[in-house]
């Protein structure tokens, strides 16, 4: 009898030690590899392969309207001259509007190094015009240091009446050759 109540208490014992250990057995699923190609991640994410190359054009598309802009916007500041009254170095209102916005352009760029060109008209000794050319280009540097732009960022460079715009003897055309103009380096 002593063997039956043994037998008893090891089978009390072991069953629920078997039943424990079976419960908690770890499930293995087996899973597929995954795929990490663009159109298996699209359809995953749910966008169609249409969906995802006007996406791209629309980047692509972008990013050129972001290069012109910025292209147009170093033209404007290259094309834009400050003009200057006769026989004067003094900025006008106007030029001095036009400053505010290539110191503004020159603020979004700060890599850009530039050479202020001053230009006279052919009326005067060429001496004269050398120095008046002078005059202007440093009247545009100094107001540009004015507006916090790094004075090593700015050269300055005479022609004096060297390199007109307008080769004609009248008003408008003097009035065209009396100018800073700009280079970028």
């Amino acid at each position: 009898m002593r063997i039956k109540v043994w037998l008893a208490i090891a089978l009390v014992m072991i069953l629920p030690v078997k039943f424990f250990i079976a419960s908690c057995a770890k499930t293995v699923v087996q899973t597929q590899p995954v795929s990490t190609t663009k159109p298996e991640i699209q359809k995953a994410q749910g966008i169609s392969a249409e969906d995802a190359a006007r996406a791209e054009w629309l980047k692509e598309e972008r990013l050129q309207e972001e290069a012109a802009a910025r292209e147009a916007a170093k033209a404007s500041f290259v094309n834009e001259n400050i003009y200057f009254a006769f026989d004067s170095s003094v900025l006008s209102d106007q030029a001095q509007q036009i400053l505010n916005s290539k110191a503004d352009y020159l603020r979004t760029n700060p890599d850009i190094m530039i050479t202020v060109e001053g230009h006279c008209d052919d009326r005067g000794t060429d001496v004269y015009n050398i120095a008046l050319g002078d005059r202007r280009a440093k009247s545009v540097k100094i107001f540009l240091v004015a507006l916090g732009i790094d004075t090593n960022r700015l050269n300055t460079v005479s022609y004096g009446e060297g390199r007109p715009i307008a080769t004609r003897h009248d008003d408008a055309s003097w009035a065209r050759n009396r100018r800073a103009q700009f280079v970028i380096n």
